[in-house]
C-alpha cells in the first residue's frame, strides 16, 4: 500500500504563545512534516520566504503588519494560509475560521486557501450572537453589551512575564478591566461576522490565572423574538459538539469559573438568568478554541483530515 504523503506545515512566529501551542498540537502527528527554522534564521526574510513558499499550509502567528508582509511573500498559489492575527478577519477573500456558526462557513473552510482565525473574545461573542441573528431570534439592530474575563496568557509573552515574576506589581493581584476607550481590536469582527448594525459595548477583564475565558452577553427577554425556553432549545439543537456544546447547567454551586476549560480546545455555552433578564455565556480556553485550537481545527478541515486530530476536548 502506498504511504500517504505528509502535509508540509510552516509556523511563522512559532516562538509566540499561539505558535508554541500550535506546534505542541502538531509536533507528534505522523501525517504532517513541520518546517523548523533554526534560531538564527527564523526572523530572516529570505529563509521565511523560502519556507512560506515550500509548505502546504502556513500558520501566521505574527503581529498584524508582519502577517500582511508574510502574505505578500507567498508567490506559490498552492500554499494555504491560516492567519492567527487580526489582519484579515474581515477581509474579502478570507474565510472566517469558525465552522460551527453555519454550514456555509464549514463548507467554505473545506476548500479555502486563506483563513483567518477568530479572536479569543470574539469567538465567545460570535458563538452566542451570530446564530441568533442569522435565524431571526435576535434583531440585527440590537444594542448589545459584552463582558469577557480572560487569563493573562492572552496578553502574550510580555504580560505573562508581568504576572509570573517574583517582583510582581500589586496592581496585578486583582482583576483589571482594559480597552477602556471602546476600541478593542476584536470589535470589528464581532460586529461584522454577526451582522450587527451597532458594535457592542465591550468590557474585557484580565485576571490572575494563566488561561481560560468566560464571555457573557446580557439580554432583556423582551428583546428576543422567542421565549427563553425556545432560546435554550435552539442552542441545544444548534450546538451538539464535539467542540462547541450547549450545557443546560454550567455553573458550580451558583458560581461560574472562567478557567475550567483551560488546556482544552472545546467550548461550552449556556443560557442563565430568569424569564426577564438573560445571560448568554460561553466558556473556553483563550489559547484553545480562542486561538491555537481553532487554528488546528481549521487546518484539519482544509486538509480533509479528521476535525479533532491533535485537539484536546
Amino acid at each position: 500500500m502506498q504511504q500517504e504523503k505528509k502535509a508540509i506545515i510552516f509556523i511563522d512566529g512559532r516562538e509566540g504563545t499561539t505558535g508554541l501551542r500550535i506546534f505542541d498540537r502538531l509536533k507528534d502527528r505522523e501525517d504532517l512534516y513541520l518546517i523548523q527554522l533554526p534560531e538564527m534564521q527564523r526572523k530572516d526574510p529570505l529563509y521565511r520566504k523560502k519556507a512560506l513558499n515550500e509548505c502546504d499550509i502556513a500558520f501566521l502567528c505574527l503581529p498584524d503588519a508582519a502577517a500582511r508582509e508574510a502574505v505578500s511573500f507567498v508567490k506559490n498559489n498552492k500554499v494555504k494560509i491560516i492567519d492567527a492575527s487580526t489582519a484579515h478577519r474581515t477581509e474579502e477573500g478570507w474565510v472566517y475560521g469558525f465552522p460551527e456558526i453555519s454550514v456555509e462557513t464549514a463548507n467554505l473552510l473545506s476548500v479555502a486557501n486563506r483563513v483567518a482565525v477568530p479572536g479569543c473574545h470574539a469567538s465567545g461573542f460570535i458563538a452566542l450572537v451570530a446564530p441568533l441573528i442569522k435565524n431571526g431570534l435576535l434583531s440585527s439592530d440590537a444594542k448589545l453589551c459584552c463582558t469577557s474575563i480572560t487569563g493573562y496568557s492572552g496578553g502574550g509573552k510580555k504580560m505573562i512575564a508581568q504576572y509570573e515574576t517574583d517582583k510582581r506589581d500589586p496592581l496585578f493581584n486583582a482583576p483589571r478591566q482594559y480597552a477602556l476607550t471602546q476600541s478593542h481590536k476584536h470589535l470589528k469582527e464581532m460586529q461584522a461576522i454577526c451582522g450587527l448594525v451597532y458594535a457592542p459595548i465591550f468590557t474585557p477583564i484580565v485576571a490572575d490565572f494563566y488561561s481560560g475565558m468566560l464571555v457573557t452577553v446580557p439580554l432583556f427577554a423582551k428583546d428576543l423574538n422567542c421565549s427563553v425556553e425556545t432560546l435554550k432549545s435552539f442552542y441545544q439543537e444548534f450546538y451538539k459538539g464535539p467542540l462547541v456544546t450547549y450545557c443546560s447547567k454550567m455553573d458550580e454551586d451558583g458560581f461560574l469559573s472562567a478557567n475550567l476549560m483551560s488546556g482544552k480546545d472545546s467550548m461550552q455555552i449556556t443560557v442563565q438568568g430568569n424569564s426577564e433578564r438573560i445571560l448568554l455565556q460561553a466558556r473556553f480556553d483563550n489559547l484553545g478554541k480562542g486561538a491555537s485550537g481553532a487554528a488546528v481545527q481549521c487546518m484539519n478541515l482544509m486538509l480533509g483530515k479528521p476535525m479533532l486530530s491533535g485537539l484536546k476536548i
